[in-house]
């Protein structure tokens, strides 16, 4: 489910920069909100589920890291023929990041992992308040989630998510009077970095509160939505750059120069994935996309329809 909403909030961030192949546009969908922000929680989930798959691959088979490098050359793979149509997209650092800090951290103790974790997401908040370093960051505090078992329990509870998104809530209201106030008197020189962290703290509160609203009457109706994009998040997230430029291109829509004009298509985009991604998992265990991917990374082909009960 978050997943698919991160999923929903990078095509309205993007949309008009997707149209445009990465050129100046009139107005940003999302106004003061950065085209990155749905990103940390794709980053976030990307490290969770690379732990969970190395625990899976090491009781599968005798070398699960070549089972982990497989998956992220293929997604390297992926990534370069997708940056032919959008130049922004996300999947080769992903991949990058992936080999060079999130494979060779599987050698490390918890604690060291964590605690690179807690070094490196500083660290790109302070030199230029996101890319390579909050991505590795970012892997690298999924997986230690996973091993320290906070995962495990996440569904468990609600106290939890609620009283750390209080906690992102507090420091996103100091963050935004930090950024007011210097933007009042002109100072610069941590303006960006402020900033970002106010970005990063309200994922925080998004992420809390939604995992507080899935331990509510309102989950069945979030998973309803969510849950369909985000269990095929890389076959929607590739065919959403082939949908906006055929509108951009085929249609003549003006999404570049017009704001409304892109709301309309990202919701049009968005719906259509919705109802295919739904109609497809009826049938199938996952995407056409994340099937090929899971192909590659066992070297064997897995099965792609469901099991059908007499």
């Amino acid at each position: 489910m978050l997943r698919g909403f991160a999923l929903c909030e990078i095509l309205l961030a993007n949309i008009q920069l997707m149209a445009t192949g990465g050129s100046a546009v009139v107005a940003q969908p999302m106004g003061d909100w950065d085209p990155w922000l749905g990103l940390p929680i794709f980053s976030l989930l990307f490290g969770i589920g690379f732990a969970l798959l190395l625990d899976s691959a090491a009781s599968r088979v005798p070398r699960p890291r070549l089972v982990l490098l497989r998956r992220l050359g293929t997604l390297l793979a992926i990534g370069l023929v997708h940056m032919l149509l959008w130049p922004g997209e996300i999947l080769t650092d992903y991949a990058v990041v992936g080999i060079l800090v999130l494979l060779p951290s599987t050698w490390l103790p918890r604690w060291a992992t964590a605690g690179l974790a807690a070094a490196l997401i500083p660290a790109a908040l302070i030199s230029s308040g996101g890319g390579p370093l909050l991505i590795a960051g970012l892997f690298l505090l999924g997986s230690a989630l996973v091993r320290y078992g906070v995962i495990e329990q996440i569904e468990r509870s609600t106290r939890g998510p609620l009283l750390l998104g209080l906690v992102f809530a507090a420091g996103l209201a100091s963050a935004l009077w930090a950024r007011d106030s210097m933007r009042a008197v002109g100072a610069t020189t941590y303006l960006s970095s402020v900033s970002s962290l106010a970005d990063l703290l309200l994922v925080g509160v998004y992420v809390c509160g939604l995992l507080v609203l899935l331990r509510t009457p309102l989950r069945p109706a979030l998973r309803f939505v969510f849950a369909p994009l985000g269990r095929m998040a890389l076959t929607n997230y590739l065919t959403a750059t082939l949908l906006v430029l055929a509108a951009g291109h085929i249609l003549g829509l003006p999404i570049g120069r017009s704001l409304t004009t892109a709301y309309w298509t990202a919701g049009a985009i968005l719906t259509a994935q919705w109802l295919f991604s739904t109609l497809w998992l009826r049938r199938y265990r996952q995407g056409p996309i994340e099937w090929l991917w899971r192909w590659a990374t066992w070297a064997h082909r897995p099965p792609l329809g469901r099991a059908r009960t007499s």
